[in-house]
């Protein structure tokens, strides 16, 4: 070798990492293909269940109503949020708040419980990776093996047809997609008329559709391992007692072959006893869909998928040992101790959450079925009459928190209709709207004298059983 050469190899040697710094590289940087293997076994068929349950709820919810409100609807020109027929508004600002906290303190108590649960069982990027796009592409372009070559090879009419089918299918999940914020019943309507009359919602549709093929088609596993932020959340979500895949070190090393019989002999081996369980053949590795080795330990890579615990237990099951070597089980447990279920991290976890959702339950108990503000006027406080009364201007603010118009009649504890002049009263408010009116109120001079001041009671009723009682302060002379 010339010493150009030599000086080189020995960059390119300096240069290359210990290990694979990402499953998705190879060393020289490009990009490595996964092409997982897929093992069918009692996890699988559990997983493949509940993916194809959630696949059915994610077309099927657009489409439910409760108490004639969708199930959910999140329209942003409304500025309104549907769930489970409840709607919250910007006014709704600490419910808001008690359900957004309720939902990241229910994800810490999960993952302390089952880790990444979430992840492998019940995420979008993986529940249509691995059980629609996944099964298509084997379909269109054979095992893992036919795939690797269609890699080396290139281009085929069997993989530019099946990415036409992907398009398509993204197609169809980004107008579900766009049906959670505009409803089903309005996108019908967009879909019938042309692009030109909606094009904001066109193209937020072209864009999840892009954004779809670009991930199912070519980013795939790099969400998860690049994009996603949830793995590395790990140092803190989890901890030695939390639920996790793990290799079973103690029992499958050292590695070794199977030894091979001979005739009137159980074993050629006599050190297969010393031998761990494992038998390297890399059934793990082959079928994991980000290509990481279960065996080095907990990674951030793993979605706990459960894929390596499958083919796995094929194994073991085929050479006559246990199954488990590869198994659900916490980091307390591969160490020989006992899992702890109830600790500290899962009871504060519990009892924030058992908070956040009393208080989120009062609050909307108390919430009732109108929002009623009352302000003071914009001019003077106030204005004396000749007649020796003095008028106050009052500003109400209702806000119709119901699924249909509602007509409030507002009045003012022990004052006469005469001495309560509105321009429209009752006020109808249009579901979900909100509407001001002012009232113009008459007290005599004398009740302000000494203070300066007069609380009264405005009552606000739609006479259908809601009724609100705000204090108002008035002002006038005081003397």
């Amino acid at each position: 070798m010339s010493d150009p050469e030599r000086e080189a190899h020995e960059k390119a040697t300096l240069l290359q990492p210990p290990e694979r710094v990402l499953a998705t590289l190879n060393a020289d940087g490009t990009r490595r293909w996964i092409r997982p293997r897929l093992s069918r076994g009692r996890y699988y068929l559990l997983r493949r269940s509940l993916a194809w349950v959630l696949m059915v709820v994610f077309v099927a919810v657009p489409h439910l109503r409760v108490g004639g409100a969708p199930l959910i609807l999140l329209d942003i020109p409304a500025r309104e949020f549907t769930l489970f027929g409840t709607v919250f508004r910007p006014t709704d600002t600490a419910l808001l708040m008690l359900l957004l906290l309720g939902i990241l303190v229910g994800i810490f108590l999960v993952t302390a419980l089952l880790g990444r649960a979430w992840c492998g069982w019940a995420c979008p990027q993986t529940v249509y990776m691995e059980f629609l796009f996944r099964p298509l592409e084997r379909l269109f372009e054979g095992s893992p093996q036919e795939q690797q070559k269609l890699d080396r090879v290139g281009g085929s009419w069997r993989r530019w047809l099946k990415n036409a089918v992907f398009a398509l299918i993204a197609c169809f999940l980004a107008h579900t997609f766009l049906a959670y914020f505009v409803g089903w019943e309005q996108l019908i309507r967009w879909i019938r008329g042309s692009p030109a009359e909606h094009p904001v919602a066109f193209l937020v549709m072209a864009g999840v559709t892009a954004a779809m093929v670009f991930d199912f088609l070519w980013f795939r596993e790099q969400t998860c391992l690049v994009a996603c932020p949830y793995g590395r959340f790990q140092s803190v979500l989890l901890d030695r007692d939390s639920l996790i895949v793990g290799y079973d070190v103690a029992r499958g090393e050292p590695r070794g072959k199977p030894g091979k019989r001979r005739k009137g002999l159980p074993l050629a081996d006599e050190d297969a006893k010393a031998r761990g369980d494992c038998i390297d053949c890399r059934a793990c590795v082959l079928t994991c869909p980000t290509g990481i080795d279960i065996r080095d330990g907990l990674q951030m890579e793993c979605i706990h998928c459960t894929q390596c615990i499958d083919a796995c237990d094929a194994i073991m099951e085929r050479i006559g040992r246990p199954k488990g070597l590869v198994r659900y089980c916490s980091q307390r447990e591969l160490s020989g101790e006992g899992r702890r279920i109830l600790r500290p991290r899962v009871l504060v976890y519990a009892g924030l959450l058992l908070v956040f959702a009393t208080l989120l339950a009062i609050g909307l108990s108390r919430r009732g079925g109108a929002r009623v503000t009352v302000l003071r006027g914009l001019r003077e406080p106030f204005s004396e009459l000749p007649t020796g009364e003095v008028v106050n201007q009052v500003r109400v603010k209702i806000g119709n928190q119901t699924r249909e118009s509602r007509s409030y009649r507002i009045a003012v504890e022990g004052l006469a209709p005469d001495q309560v002049v509105a321009p429209e009263n009752p006020l109808p408010v249009a579901a979900g709207a909100l509407r001001e009116t002012t009232l113009f109120i008459k007290l005599p001079e004398a009740v302000f004298h000494g203070t300066g001041k007069k609380v009264v009671a405005i009552v606000v009723e739609d006479g259908a059983g809601f009724r609100a009682r705000t204090e108002a302060t008035l002002l006038g002379p005081k003397e």
